[in-house]
């Protein structure tokens, strides 16, 4: 398999910058089989069955994009400043985060990085070209501070065309948010709203939440030419007791598990390598193509992904290389939005 097989010519007039509002509104590709019918999100459960169950990602997108000053004392000149833009990717023990610096190598390690009145940290390290810095607050009071004076982390493919916005924080978060961890939000689930969760419910539609801390690392190109020799980035991501139970008792009962995204089909799919699922915490770097066993996942509601990345590879891992390449000919001819903020499929193999 090679990565020019999971290429296709998308317009960048079809990359989405803004969402759908209401985010039930957005336009829902149904892909049954070889069938493809054009619908709208908040007509969902015209496919769902009573007795399925959808599997929600229930982590915590952090506004997790800064711009600071450097702060150093120069001693009779004064302070020397210079600004920082930083990008935090994981959290570490003690306050510590991992994170991108631009410039790099404008900042030493020791020095202290200004973000507001409330919020600054010190470089403690450089590690293969990522910088670790000890912020002055930890727990509540970090939050508070962070979500004070940070900025939604939008996609690379939404960050060069506009800035982030306070619009941002609620569009580019989940209404079920409530882990906080991940820097990149679980996109399709963006396109539930309360009405429509209310909806399912009625339908005999139920969820269940896990948690997967999307890491910057999704947004990473694939470098190989070989899909195979790939090494997938690793996130950290819990499945409880009662998520394992909920699950099990739904495929026991004939009912379909539909992960809504990517990232809750990942988590799943690891923590049920043995055949059936059970419950999970911890890193998952598991990467699926196809060829791929499912052990879970019966369907997926998902975005529209980027040409040649690992999640046009999960889509093709479960609908056939084949068929996925005839759903996004059609989604591109018919003007269907792509990315993050974009329109949803629903994929019924």
């Amino acid at each position: 398999m090679h990565l020019s097989d999971f290429d296709f010519d998308l317009p960048d007039r079809l990359i989405a910058t803004r969402p759908a509002n209401p985010r039930s509104a957005a336009r829902l590709l149904v892909a049954e089989g070889d069938q493809i019918t054009d619908a709208v999100v908040r007509d969902i459960t015209d496919w769902l069955r009573p007795g399925d169950r959808l599997v929600l990602n229930d982590t915590k997108v952090i506004p997790a994009r800064l711009s600071g000053f450097r702060h150093r004392d120069t001693g009779t000149e004064g302070p020397s400043k210079a600004r920082i833009e930083v990008t935090l990717l994981e959290p570490r023990s003690g306050g510590q985060w991992s994170a991108l610096l631009k410039p790099l190598k404008k900042i030493k390690e020791g020095e202290d990085i200004v973000f507001s009145d409330a919020l600054r940290a010190t470089l403690v390290a450089k590690e293969d070209g990522q910088g670790v810095l000890q912020f002055d607050l930890q727990g509540d009071d970090f939050d508070a501070a962070l979500a004070e004076a940070g900025n939604m982390p939008l996609p690379p493919y939404i960050a060069a065309k506009r800035a982030a916005d306070a619009q941002d924080k609620t569009d580019y978060q989940t209404v079920w948010a409530r882990n906080s961890g991940a820097v990149a939000a679980p996109t399709a689930s963006l396109h539930f709203d309360e009405a429509l969760l209310e909806k399912l419910a009625a339908h005999g539609v139920t969820f269940t939440y896990v948690t997967l801390h999307v890491g910057a690392g999704t947004f990473l190109p694939v470098k190989v030419d070989d899909v195979k020799d790939h090494k997938m980035h690793s996130e950290w991501g819990h499945v409880s007791e009662q998520a394992a139970r909920e699950i099990n008792a739904t495929k026991a009962a004939g009912g379909r598990v539909i992960p809504v995204g990517t990232t809750a089909l990942r988590l799943i799919e690891s923590a049920a390598r043995d055949g059936e699922i059970k419950p999970w915490d911890g890193g998952t770097d598991i990467f699926i193509y196809p060829g791929f066993d499912f052990h879970v996942a019966d369907a997926l509601m998902t975005n529209f992904h980027l040409p040649k990345s690992t999640l046009m590879m999960l889509v093709s891992a479960l609908m056939g290389q084949d068929r996925i390449s005839r759903i996004y000919d059609h989604a591109v001819a018919e003007d269907y939005r792509f990315f993050s903020y974009g329109d949803a499929s629903l994929l019924l193999p």
